[in-house]
């Protein structure tokens, strides 16, 4: 785990699924719906080089700082094994020039990346229910300000998404849920002020923990 709180939070949901009895267990079916409220961390893993707008090599790379933040998503079954995700969550991160003795902030920057993903469920009548899925997110960049004379733009898009998480029965509708994902997605960053560039994949690790309700 890249963040304290992230483990506090994990380690929090642990002990709520070892102390909980699935009194009046609700399995998922098709048709359920199920919503999630989770503590997320995203944690890019940026590290690519700062060029010229012409090529040259300048000895900096990206670096692009995580965040936590709650995140929910919403979950329709179209059959007991089969359903369909859309997650939404917004998070802030702080981009950085690094390399020999600089390491300077260039930009804090809103991310808003919704994923929609397409998940199989392996054990839906289970009280320990486990899933893995796939799919798109779209990448948006808002907000935030530029830092030290720097004017970067970022470039949104689409990016693939995989998924891994379990649901653990707690009481009626209620669940602990721990979900990763890795999102694999790469922008354009450019300052023409300054004329630099970077291609940067940003592929963020994506680590949830939290609490699911059946409808």
């Amino acid at each position: 785990m890249k963040n304290n709180h992230f483990a506090l939070a994990l380690a929090a949901a642990a002990s709520m699924a070892g102390a909980v009895h699935a009194d009046d267990f609700k399995p998922k079916t098709a048709g359920l719906v199920m919503l999630n409220v989770r503590l997320t961390d995203v944690s890019p893993d940026a590290g690519d080089p700062i060029t010229t707008t012409a090529g040259a090599a300048t000895g900096l790379h990206a670096d692009v700082k995580m965040d936590v933040m709650p995140t929910i998503g919403l979950t329709y079954f179209f059959t007991d094994h089969v359903a369909v995700e859309a997650i939404a969550g917004t998070t802030r991160h702080k981009i950085k020039a690094v390399g020999g003795t600089t390491n300077v902030a260039v930009k804090d920057t809103w991310v808003l990346p919704p994923v929609v993903a397409l998940q199989y469920h392996f054990a839906p009548a289970a009280k320990v229910s486990p899933y893995v899925g796939a799919g798109v997110n779209y990448m948006i960049f808002y907000g935030g300000s530029n830092k030290n004379g720097f004017n970067l733009k970022l470039k949104d898009g689409f990016g693939a998404a995989l998924q891994a998480g379990v649901d653990i029965a707690a009481s009626g509708p209620w669940s602990v849920n721990v979900d990763v994902k890795k999102i694999f997605f790469k922008t354009d960053a450019k300052d023409a002020k300054n004329g630099l560039k970077a291609s940067v994949n940003l592929d963020p690790w994506v680590l949830s923990a939290g609490f699911g309700y059946k409808f």
